[in-house]
């Protein structure tokens, strides 16, 4: 009797790009509706503007590479990466920064090197660093945090900010912006004064930044659902938050009145960001499991070594691109011993 048989594959896979993508964009919606809540609606308009470019300039370089479109605009990774930019940039940053930075950051970071799976950097953070580095003046336009319920601005008076550069009458700069946490800690410090006398006169809550403490708790919980789900593995954020906690841990412990607590640096700025949704990328980040861990404790020692002595308050970005530069040499030290072959170094004991 015959049967009928086939070939391998017999399993289809269940974790395809677009799946996984997703799930990223679900996790990330509670920390992006926090930064909502309390910098208004110029965090929306920058996702909704930063997703639309980041398609429009995926679907041309496509079209120029003479790839089919289809796959992969609806992948859903040009959405990530435009998304993610937005939450890194100041709520009120004008359109044509945000155009600038995701442009560079699909048609040179990504489709460059070979599109999605061949990037060496990590896209968004790589648009950060190129808009942060030409733009300095308007990626530190950050408006203090308060809420919906009683915006800054309205979101007609949002959209003329953001696409006309028009302050309400009566209105400047100086009198609608102000430094972030990070920020005033860094020049406060650089300027001598204790750190306990900076916290007191800057709007800090119970272990951070008002506002940022509470954006950084939604993205904790966003990532702590994505690894609950197995979209991501736990060492890179777990290497990360733990470098960062111990290195500042041990330098407070040193002199508090010149370091701010751990608490504090895991609670500001994108430390919780970088931990869960950048950190973790497969594509530019170590692919081993020691290798992840070992990626995410450099992270997180660049992070305090950056926001300590670095010309830049916060130093998520630039600690996941210098990172991104050694995945590669930290991959090839950390190979899992394949089954059957001996560790290296053990002797034939035939």
């Amino acid at each position: 009797m015959r049967f009928k048989t086939f070939t391998s594959p017999h399993m289809s896979p269940v974790r395809s790009v677009h799946r996984v993508m997703r799930q990223v964009l679900y996790g990330l919606l509670p920390g992006t509706a926090a930064m909502a809540w309390f910098f208004g609606w110029g965090v929306l308009v920058n996702v909704l503007l930063a997703v639309a470019v980041a398609l429009a300039t995926e679907t041309l370089m496509l079209l120029l590479r003479r790839r089919p479109v289809r796959p992969f605009i609806t992948d859903l990774s040009a959405v990530v990466a435009g998304w993610l930019f937005a939450l890194a940039i100041p709520p009120l940053t004008p359109w044509w920064i945000t155009l600038v930075g995701v442009a560079f950051a699909m048609a040179v970071a990504k489709h460059l090197y070979g599109g999605l799976g061949y990037n060496p950097f990590n896209p968004a953070m790589i648009g950060y660093v190129v808009a942060v580095i030409s733009f300095p003046r308007e990626m530190t336009l950050w408006i203090p945090p308060g809420t919906l319920a009683d915006p800054a601005f309205t979101f007609s008076e949002t959209l003329g900010i953001i696409f006309q550069g028009q302050l309400p009458a009566g209105l400047t700069w100086d009198a609608v912006t102000s430094a972030t946490p990070l920020d005033r800690i860094q020049s406060g410090l650089g300027l001598g004064q204790p750190l306990g006398e900076i916290r007191d006169s800057s709007p800090f809550g119970f272990v951070a930044g008002r506002g940022w403490e509470w954006i950084n708790l939604a993205f904790l919980a966003g990532g702590l659902w994505l690894l609950h789900r197995r979209v991501i593995t736990w060492q890179a954020p777990a290497g990360m938050l733990g470098a960062l906690f111990l290195i500042s841990g041990l330098f407070w412990l040193m002199d508090p009145a010149a370091y701010p607590d751990p608490l504090f640096q895991l609670f500001s700025g994108a430390a919780m960001l970088g931990a869960f949704f950048i950190a973790t990328d497969p594509v530019s980040g170590s692919a081993t499991p020691r290798g992840r861990l070992i990626f995410g404790a450099g992270v997180g020692l660049l992070v305090f070594v950056i926001r300590s002595w670095g010309a830049y308050a916060e130093g998520v970005a630039f600690a996941v691109l210098l990172m991104n530069m050694m995945a590669p040499t930290i991959d090839q030290y950390t190979q899992p011993r394949v089954f059957g072959q001996r560790a290296r170094g053990q002797e034939d004991r035939g």
